[in-house]
């Protein structure tokens, strides 16, 4: 059984991959904090931010409580749908070191579970008539990215 820390970084991937930098009010361009980090592009250079001996702790910051506000405002899983998709992950992650012909083999079983249970899921929210905007908060996404969800449940 998955650990209560397991549980929450798994939501937290998830919630972060469905983010995808979401921000309702720029429809999906991406998300601006309202501080802003200017960096002397010069002693930078090419290198990578960390490398440039750069402080992030501001922009980091700002960009967790962003996500806090998120995944307060998102549905919450169920604990144990919750602790099956860490098993699952950690058996995917075990698999891809052993078989990973397997591991894909697998990712394909779930992607294709995933598209399947996703149309019906967004299906039972559009004949129920929840919004797009409601969808889009309780993903936390985009109302842009929560309206495609309901149309291609609709057509699916």
């Amino acid at each position: 059984m998955a650990s209560l820390d397991h549980v929450s970084a798994l939501r937290a991937l998830l919630l972060g991959l469905l983010l995808s930098g979401a921000n309702s009010k720029n429809g999906g361009g991406g998300w601006r904090g309202a501080a802003e980090y200017p960096l002397d592009w010069d002693a930078v250079g090419d290198r990578p931010l960390y490398e440039a001996d750069v402080d992030l702790t501001g922009p980091l910051a700002d960009w967790n409580a962003h996500l806090s506000l998120v995944r307060d405002k998102a549905a919450p899983l169920p604990e144990p749908l919750a602790a099956l998709l860490v098993e699952v992950a950690e058996q995917l992650t075990a698999t891809t070191e052993d078989a990973p012909l397997a591991a894909l083999r697998a990712i394909g079983v779930l992607e294709r579970i995933a598209a399947r249970v996703g149309r019906e899921a967004a299906c039972v929210l559009a004949e129920d008539g929840v919004s797009a905007e409601a969808v889009a908060t309780g993903l936390g996404t985009t109302c842009s990215k929560a309206l495609m969800l309901l149309l291609a449940a609709r057509d699916g």
